[in-house]
């Protein structure tokens, strides 16, 4: 009788036994942002609002702006920067009353109109210091919008002129092809000039 009841126990074990959960399906990492990339204007047309999409657009150029191949040589001083965490240019330097340096030590004399590999000096065509009335260093993307839209402190171009300047300038181009151990800036030339385009055509609305 005992072995019977213990049978009749383990069978019933057996057919009441915990089945496994279904599986779940992985919860999909959100999509990684490459510093290193830019967003296309088309990314934007979901901003119904003219204005805001503007907004959005310097924003996403900002990124450029802001970088240290851009800011390094818009500085508030008389002192160009160097790398990532804008160090204080080494050999000292100043800026001299044209933004080339002063006589002796002028831009052209170390940088040529290309990077010298071997002697890890940057170079590009017009090599120089942006005037103090551009500066970027330490803006936010507001105040560098509202320079750059600003006559009085841009060089005198209108908005077409600015893309231009971005689109086709050489030193400003140099920003994707810095040399040795220098991060270049986010994207490509082309890319920026299409979001300064998109930019301009919204109304060239600036960030809060």
């Amino acid at each position: 009788m005992t072995t019977r009841l213990a049978a009749i126990v383990a069978l019933a074990a057996c057919g009441s036994g915990t089945k496994a959960p279904p599986a779940v399906a992985p919860v999909a990492a959100p999509p990684r942002v490459d510093p290193a990339a830019l967003a296309a204007p088309a990314a934007f047309e979901r901003i119904a609002d003219r204005a805001e999409r503007s907004r959005a657009l310097f924003a996403e150029i900002a990124k450029v702006l802001q970088h240290p191949r851009c800011v390094n040589c818009h500085t508030p001083d008389e002192t160009p920067r160097q790398g990532d965490t804008h160090e204080l240019h080494d050999p000292p330097v100043a800026r001299g009353s044209a933004d080339r340096g002063v006589v002796g030590m002028q831009c052209q004399t170390c940088h040529q109109d290309h990077n010298l590999e071997l002697a890890r000096v940057p170079g590009a065509p017009g090599w120089h210091l942006a005037p103090l009335a551009m500066v970027w260093l330490d803006r936010s993307p507001h105040e560098i919008c509202e320079q750059i839209k600003d006559r009085t402190r841009n060089g005198d171009r209108s908005l077409a002129e600015i893309h231009e300047h971005i689109a086709k300038d050489r030193l400003v181009a140099w920003g994707w092809s810095p040399g040795w151990g220098r991060t270049p800036a986010p994207g490509t030339q082309a890319q920026l000039a299409e979001l300064a385009a998109a930019w301009i055509d919204t109304g060239a609305e600036c960030p809060p």
